[in-house]
């Protein structure tokens, strides 16, 4: 079936968007076809200089190094510490040992987790995991932040501190996309909401 049809925005860098709308209206499938998991049918995708209709796969690994990704269910590493879950798409991107553990050590300050560094996922609230999902998707400086339902299991209080992490980053230039179903969380904060329905 059609799940989205006649979907048009545009994000700006700074920008906050919030996409709201019930369950199952496809709210994630936004998000994850602008991440190029999920191929859309017609119309295109434009994210810095690709279109996603003319993206080859061998590309799709360079278009998403200027994407973060924000999962609702954190998508931590659990065998691997604190440290260790941020520092990954460091790792991978090939950055120096000590690059990366200067990056990592200021992004873990920003999420008020600099003491938490050597502590594995399973030994973190909720909030700090969380924190923990929003350092990693940050940590290479993304142009574009993706934002699954972030606060979607949390309570109110950390999830008014995740909106204002995000907030932050917006500040320097990004662009963030979330998706929540919980539109009197966002109302407050008068951002731009596109409204799925049907």
């Amino acid at each position: 079936r059609t799940v989205l049809d006649h979907v048009s925005f545009i994000a700006y860098p700074g920008d906050t968007i919030a996409i709201v709308g019930p369950t199952g209206s496809g709210k994630s499938t936004i998000l994850r076809s602008i991440y190029m998991d999920v191929d859309v049918s017609k119309g295109k995708i434009l994210f810095d200089r690709y279109d996603t209709t003319k993206v080859k796969k061998r590309e799709i690994p360079y278009l998403r190094r200027d994407i973060g990704m924000i999962f609702q269910d954190y998508k931590l590493l659990e065998d691997r510490t604190v440290f260790d879950n941020v520092a990954l798409p460091l790792q991978i991107s090939g950055y120096k040992s000590s690059l990366i553990e200067d990056k990592v050590f200021s992004m873990l300050g920003k999420v008020s987790l600099a003491d938490k560094e050597n502590y594995l996922p399973s030994k973190l609230s909720g909030g700090e995991r969380q924190r923990i999902s929003i350092a990693r998707a940050l940590i290479r400086e993304p142009k574009l932040i993706l934002a699954d339902e972030p606060t979607g299991n949390l309570d109110p209080n950390v999830s008014d501190e995740i909106l204002d992490l995000l907030d932050l980053f917006t500040e320097s230039g990004s662009a963030v996309l979330m998706s929540t179903h919980n539109f009197t969380l966002i109302k407050p904060r008068k951002k731009r909401f596109i409204e799925l329905s049907e």
